[in-house]
């Protein structure tokens, strides 16, 4: 499963965080929200596609997860819990906005990933022409992924964005490990068609 509890010894751990949240401490249930408030919002966004609902999706998923604190009963991660939590509002936004998605295929290993930082500002000193590319490229990488179903734009997120295993996606979604990599083969294959020339000259 994917590490909910802090990697830095000089912080605190989710667990305690969360049974002091439990206790009625909103001190530190400001923590957990500081904490995971940047992922909560980019999986929101890679879903819906839309900033300003992002943000009131993500607000949404930590007024459900405080009220619903009292019933966490530890047997997950508080990252898990909390992305299942803000992965249904958003998938109620979407039912409610009747966004359906498309069918699913195999899967299929490819030599290809979606660049970690696509959506970011290029670094360092490119030229301006460099620059200019990869400004593009991102921009194009991104509104290929925005083209894809919900279900489809979630995994490719998770897998080449957040670098997840099969087996931490399927526990976060939840579904089937089958499930998963059906819809990364799909996934990547629609991208692989939108961005062919993309793929073509990385070969």
């Amino acid at each position: 499963m994917p590490a909910s509890a802090s990697t830095d010894p000089g912080e605190v751990s989710d667990l305690d965080l969360v049974k002091r949240s439990q206790a009625g401490d909103t001190r530190a249930f400001d923590v957990l929200v500081t904490r995971y408030r940047g992922r909560i919002y980019a999986m929101t966004y890679h879903l819906i596609q839309n900033e300003t609902e992002a943000w009131d999706l993500a607000q949404e998923a930590f007024i459900k997860a405080w009220r619903a604190l009292p019933t966490f009963k530890h047997d997950a991660g508080f990252y898990t819990w909390l992305y299942r939590i803000a992965h249904n509002v958003s998938y109620d936004w979407l039912r409610k906005k009747k966004i359906q998605g498309d069918g699913e295929f195999d899967d299929e290993r490819t030599e290809h990933r979606v660049a970690v930082g696509a959506e970011a500002a290029p670094k360092g000193d490119l030229a301006p022409d460099a620059a200019m590319t990869n400004a593009e490229l991102g921009q194009r990488i991104q509104q290929a992924i925005a083209k894809l179903s919900p279900e489809h734009r979630q995994v490719i997120v998770l897998r080449e964005v957040e670098g997840l295993a099969y087996e931490e996606i399927a526990a976060l979604i939840p579904c089937s490990l089958g499930t998963v990599m059906s819809r990364l083969f799909y996934a990547r294959k629609k991208l692989q068609e939108q961005l062919h020339d993309v793929y073509e000259n990385s070969n």
